[in-house]
């Protein structure tokens, strides 16, 4: 069973078509500048001729930085900037991300390879310890205006631009009209207040000292929902649904 998906960098010659590469659980793949040394060879001067390799984990991969000089940043595209730097000499990095870009410095140029780990493990059985049960980490109910605030303001990253500026509170509230007609700049205000007192970003107001901007309120809480998946691409069904309406 193949666990990780390799997607060599674009050429010229092969921008639309590229070649992936599969590789089963405990398979390896080299990549560099040499055609005869490399399962995966990259032809640019800037490449080391023997750059690296890549090795599956099960469900996850390891990457070895094989090259002298340059460091390799391996970066999580759906992670808002999350990312992980492999120094030159480095064997044996594990990378965490299920999809992930390693960006290769390349003589003036930056090369990028695609990495996908499709592969989920998962506990099998439901049989669980006796006694109470575990309280969750964070309780949200999706049925609420909090809730849709919440996913409106997740929803640029979550559409695929990782990097997006979030949404200011009027676009939010013009966002929201289709199903919460009334929706404010002072009732979205309000909720990304209290959004940042319910997953305890702040204390409540009766001990709150002057909070932190609001832009920076909102980037903690769409951090915190993105990290924790809290908010998930199929959530923003909220932000759409034409024959229900968020209550409060």
């Amino acid at each position: 069973m193949f666990s990780i998906i390799v997607v060599p960098p674009p050429t010229t010659e092969d921008e639309r078509n590229r070649t992936q590469r599969r590789l089963a659980p405990g398979e390896r793949l080299t990549f560099g500048r040499s055609a005869h040394d490399n399962d995966l060879p990259i032809a640019h001067d800037g490449v080391s001729r023997r750059a690296g390799e890549i090795t599956a984990q099960g469900a996850f991969w390891i990457l070895s930085n094989l090259s002298r000089e340059q460091t390799y940043v391996v970066e999580n595209p759906e992670g808002a900037g999350e990312h992980v730097k492999v120094a030159p000499g480095r064997l044996d990095a594990p990378i965490p991300f299920e999809f992930s870009r390693i960006v290769l410095p390349a003589a003036g140029d930056l090369l990028t390879l695609e990495v996908w780990a499709p592969r989920h493990d998962y506990l099998s059985g439901t049989g669980g310890l006796d006694g109470a049960t575990t309280a969750p980490a964070f309780s949200v109910d999706r049925s609420k205006r909090y809730f849709a605030v919440l996913a409106a303001l997740c929803e640029p990253r979550l559409r695929g631009a990782p990097h997006a500026p979030l949404p200011t509170v009027d676009q939010v509230a013009e966002r929201l009209r289709p199903i919460w007609p009334a929706a404010s700049r002072t009732a979205v205000q309000w909720n990304i207040d209290y959004l940042a007192v319910k997953l305890r970003l702040k204390p409540g107001p009766e001990s709150a000292d002057t909070g932190p901007r609001l832009n920076g309120k909102k980037e903690s809480l769409v951090s915190l929902a993105l990290r924790f998946d809290l908010v998930r691409e199929d959530d923003l069904v909220v932000l759409a649904a034409p024959s229900g309406r968020v209550t409060r």
